[in-house]
């Protein structure tokens, strides 16, 4: 066995998590959606036989979270069956199995980091999911089975928030963004890099199996986000004003709180993510660059 298997490839995380492969010498294999389906068990099968990866990173995932509330049984087929139909093939072929989850998992409502192992307690058909497959992949993989939790991500290879203000800010005078929501912005970059090396120290026996908590450090409210986002551009923070979640009701309830902790990475010889400003900071002239191609060809 040898390599890495990316599911979702064709993803934000799925993609900075194959280039960070290739920088760091891995031979991987990254199948989007449309190339495997993770549910159908005989394709999983059939590709873990043929490649035998050492480790496989689930990137696919049902992600549109509103659309989940009506329609749940769906995304926990995604969600939920698919990590299972993953895990039953890596406890086959003896592949690590790391599977990315989110702070959706947790209610939202602390008031301190929540820690890895602190009580779950999903108020959105997203969260439920999601919470499905990581108990799918924990359960199925005891010793061989990582759950890594982000929250709030960008990268220059997908639409997300910061793209979203980039663009709103060439066309608005004035943004009102939410100050009620309190989490980390982090970039996929980063977290493909903690994948890589969470993938790497499971083989080497020095990161114990179980749940990671992958965001940035610090923490700020999309509002503070957007003012980062602002400044970096080289526009007038004073341009976006802060508003509560009240004006913007969305079919699934958002998290108030989605701050997470991060001790376990020390454990594995890992540093945890840096702070959230340095990151983005690193990361915006890529994101600037691929939205206003984006701008340039119509995509």
């Amino acid at each position: 066995m040898s390599g890495w298997l990316v599911t979702g490839a064709g993803g934000m995380v799925g993609r900075d998590l194959l280039a960070g492969l290739a920088a760091a010498g891995e031979y991987a294999i990254g199948p989007d959606r449309t190339a495997l389906d993770i549910t159908d068990a005989d394709a999983v099968r059939a590709v873990l036989e043929t490649y035998a990866p050492a480790v496989v990173v689930n990137c696919a995932a049902w992600t549109a979270v509103d659309d989940a509330e009506a329609k749940e049984a769906e995304a926990l087929a995604v969600n939920g069956t698919g990590p299972r139909v993953l895990a039953e093939a890596c406890a086959a072929s003896g592949a690590v199995l790391i599977q990315v989850s989110t702070d959706y998992v947790f209610a939202g409502d602390g008031q301190t980091p929540y820690g890895e192992y602190d009580p779950t307690g999903p108020r959105s058909a997203y969260g439920r999911t999601k919470l499905a497959g990581e108990h799918a992949v924990l359960d199925t993989l005891p010793e061989t089975g990582y759950v890594v939790r982000t929250a709030w991500l960008y990268g220059a290879g997908g639409g997300n928030f910061v793209r979203t203000m980039i663009r709103l800010e060439s066309v608005k005078d004035t943004l009102d963004v939410v100050d009620d929501q309190r989490g980390q912005p982090t970039w996929t970059g980063d977290l493909a890099d903690r994948l890589v090396r969470l993938g790497r120290a499971a083989l080497e026996g020095a990161a114990e199996p179980g749940i990671y908590h992958g965001t940035s450090g610090g923490e700020t409210t999309w509002f503070g986000f957007t003012r980062e986002i602002f400044r970096l551009l080289g526009a007038d923070p004073e341009r976006v004003r802060p508003t509560t979640s009240e004006a913007f009701v969305r079919p699934a309830p958002r998290p108030a709180y989605s701050v997470l902790g991060h001790e376990r990475w020390k454990r594995a010889g890992i540093e945890p993510i840096r702070e959230w400003r340095a990151a983005l900071e690193e990361a915006f002239p890529a994101l600037v660059a691929a939205e206003r191609q984006t701008g340039v060809t119509g995509r």
